[in-house]
């Protein structure tokens, strides 16, 4: 097991490291595992970068240690450095899995060209996808660390079909528990999630190589 999966295993569990303010830099361990992880007062990086470097330009982001990992300045410098890109600085969930079936009718389909999935599929391994008879999808994959992580898009105006669909991936996940991003601002998505059992662990911005030829 590697240190990356350790960590999430443990998160998973409700035990945190200690809150002393201080930063893990640990080497790219695959090419789908880059990224910054802040918990209270403990952060994370796990990136294709020195970590002489990444210390340097921690100390350079600010008058906040505790805010440095996700302060724009570092992040922008990041980006740069290891020619990735990201997405927003979102908020990491998990929630344990749950025994039987979804009470959701769904049926499991092979990976098609909808932009969640086309989205999952690029940033994750072992993509899944499940979808219900108006369109609504559930997605499972692999994300940092081997973690099982969910995404859902809800395509019909059924009231709680977010939330349904969060909870069912509890029931499909193959391990022991199922992570989750929100935007911060999708405050819909995250009141769905929290609904559906999912508790917040921290922020994360996960960093990804664009496709060749991609502008």
């Amino acid at each position: 097991m590697t240190d990356l999966e350790a960590l999430f295993a443990e998160l998973a569990r409700g035990r945190f490291p200690a809150a002393d303010g201080t930063t893990t830099v640990w080497p790219l361990g695959g090419e789908r595992e880059a990224g910054v992880l802040a918990l209270t007062a403990r952060s994370f990086v796990f990136a294709d970068a020195d970590e002489g470097w990444v210390r340097e330009r921690l100390a350079r982001s600010g008058r906040d240690p505790l805010a440095a990992s996700l302060h724009p300045f570092f992040l922008a410098a990041l980006l740069e450095r290891t020619g990735r890109r990201m997405g927003t600085v979102d908020l990491l969930t998990v929630a344990p899995a749950l025994p039987g079936p979804p009470e959701l009718k769904l049926r499991e389909v092979a990976p098609h060209g909808h932009p969640r999935v086309a989205r999952a599929l690029r940033r994750r391994t072992g993509v899944r996808v499940w979808e219900t008879t108006e369109g609504d999808v559930v997605l499972l994959g692999r994300g940092p660390g081997g973690r099982w992580e969910t995404a859902v898009e809800k395509e019909s105006a059924v009231p709680g079909r977010g939330r349904a669909l969060a909870l069912a991936a509890r029931h499909l996940v193959p391990d022991a528990a199922v992570w989750a991003q929100q935007a911060p601002g999708n405050a819909r998505s995250v009141r769905a999630f929290q609904a559906a059992g999912y508790r917040p662990v921290g922020a994360e911005a996960l960093l990804w190589r664009p496709a060749q030829g991609a502008v």
